[in-house]
């Protein structure tokens, strides 16, 4: 007697996209808008122990840190799902990225503006991996505005690179930002099999 049954569903086709980025740029928050589910979240209030370990320069108002990931999960369609993981964001946890980045499709790297040099760790691990990524400037309220153009320029990252003006709490724009990464991606790939 066969054991499988044939009306099951068929296992949907996973990929993995990671949401990376300096500390308080808004990755959960980003995972969070458009996650289907809801997001595993690995919060931790700050304490006075982070004092000296971690700089809130241009983020004060920031009471929590991610300590280990963010996980959240979108159906496509019944064949496709993109799983995200948001990476932390403090050098401290950066041991976790090469866990979090195994079998990852590509990332996104979320620029804040007011600390753009906390973009440039995000920018050279996936650069020295060869890991297709597309910059998100997370534009804030009352916040200083930059053209895409101009953050490119600020980052020095190459013309290719898919870069754009997004906000982080909103479902809308964050599925702009992964369809980018997904298209560049496909870009990627079809330019690297030979003609």
């Amino acid at each position: 007697m066969d054991s499988v049954r044939s009306d099951t569903a068929p296992v949907p086709q996973a990929l993995k996209i990671l949401v990376a980025g300096g500390f308080g740029a808004g990755k959960t928050t980003l995972v969070g808008a458009v996650s289907e589910i809801a997001p595993l979240r690995t919060e931790e209030v700050l304490t006075t122990a982070g004092v000296g370990t971690d700089d809130t320069t241009g983020v004060a108002t920031k009471t929590t840190t991610t300590v280990a990931m963010d996980f959240g999960r979108i159906t496509i369609n019944p064949s496709l799902v993109l799983y995200l993981f948001g990476t932390p964001g403090q050098n401290r946890f950066w041991f976790l990225w090469d866990e979090l980045a195994t079998g990852a499709l590509g990332a996104v790297v979320l620029a804040d503006t007011r600390r753009l040099a906390d973009s440039f760790a995000a920018i050279d691990y996936f650069e020295q991996r060869n890991t297709p990524f597309v910059i998100a400037v997370n534009c804030f309220d009352n916040d200083q505005r930059y053209t895409a153009e101009q953050v490119r320029e600020a980052l020095d990252v190459d013309g290719h690179v898919p870069v754009l003006l997004t906000d982080a709490r909103d479902r809308m724009s964050v599925k702009n930002v992964l369809i980018t990464l997904v298209e560049h991606v496909l870009t990627m790939v079809r330019s690297s099999v030979p003609a």
